[in-house]
């Protein structure tokens, strides 16, 4: 296989780029293990009061990521996703203003393989999400598995990342003084199986306790379409009946959590590599609606979306 290395003279800003990336595509692929390796060797060291200490803390911190989490100003306006926007570039498109006084459940699609427009968009301030929506706090659920890692939880919470368990969406959009959104990759797991340059396989129609939630709420509804979100990552031949889909199917079932065989290109060659391409993201938020038939109304379009 030819190897096409990157020039040596590429300026230093697409040099802060690549690992503005890079150290997400690490956080997203390897953090959390690194997080509890980290703390298991501090249990076993000199230091292990500061580990017992910390268990503690996370004994009585243990619901707060179904509780609206605890994000931080500071870590969103991070200058390093200033860099990772820039990278492919990432655009968040403004179509309508909502109100902050209500709460929104954001439907977004699609997922693919590592929700790069959802992080990028609602995880960060890098493509200004609090100056296009004054008085909105965007949510983004994510399993809840991944919150019982130490250390690892309270980094992806100061983002805005909260559980996706029914109880935190309910307290989400059950807030009487409105101001939340919950941000939901509809698709979950299975959609990210999918994702591939040129294709598009929404799940959909099986989908429908997010709606629910909305209605006995009272919640607006908004579809987000991230589009050239599948372009980032090639990804194995996994026709749906083949082997390699079964053992992933199967292995979702098990963990939660979707093994897509990705690849891209690298760091300082394009020709393999977990890094994404260099394509451009553009995510866009439809209309909200209110009112019962409203809702069903955005149902449907979903719906005829994913058949398209």
């Amino acid at each position: 296989m030819k190897i096409e290395f990157a020039p040596l003279n590429i300026p230093l800003r697409r040099r802060l780029q690549t690992a503005a990336v890079l150290q997400w595509v690490f956080s997203f692929l390897a953090l959390a293990q690194c997080c509890m390796a980290g703390f298991v060797l501090l249990a076993l060291s000199d230091w292990w009061v500061l580990a017992m200490l910390y268990a503690g803390w996370l004994w009585l911190d243990w619901d707060t990521p179904t509780c609206g989490g605890r994000r931080s100003r500071w870590v969103r306006s991070w200058s390093v996703w200033r860099h990772f926007r820039d990278y492919f570039p990432l655009n968040l498109v403004k179509t309508v203003d909502l109100d902050p006084r209500k709460n929104y459940i954001f439907g977004f699609h699609p997922h693919g393989v590592l929700v790069a427009g959802g992080f990028g968009n609602f995880c960060t301030e890098a493509t200004g999400f609090s100056s296009l929506f004054p008085g909105l706090k965007p949510h983004l659920l994510m399993l809840p598995f991944w919150f019982r890692v130490p250390l690892f939880r309270d980094y992806i919470m100061s983002g805005g990342l909260v559980s996706s368990s029914k109880s935190s969406l309910s307290h989400l959009v059950s807030r009487p003084e409105g101001g939340n959104v919950a941000v939901i990759a509809v698709g979950g797991a299975p959609e990210a199986l999918d994702a591939r340059p040129g294709a598009l396989t929404l799940q959909v129609l099986s989908r429908k306790g997010f709606i629910k939630m909305a209605l006995k709420h009272g919640a607006q509804l908004v579809p987000v379409f991230s589009f050239g979100e599948n372009e980032l990552f090639d990804q194995m031949e996994n026709p749906s009946g083949s082997p390699l889909r079964t053992l992933q199917d199967r292995l979702q079932s098990i963990m939660g959590v979707a093994m897509p065989l990705f690849h891209a290109r690298g760091v300082f060659q394009y020709s393999f590599g977990l890094m994404p391409y260099r394509k451009p993201i553009h995510t866009v938020g439809m209309n909200a609606h209110t009112h019962t038939h409203t809702h069903t109304h955005t149902h449907i379009s979903l719906t005829r979306l994913s058949r398209a």
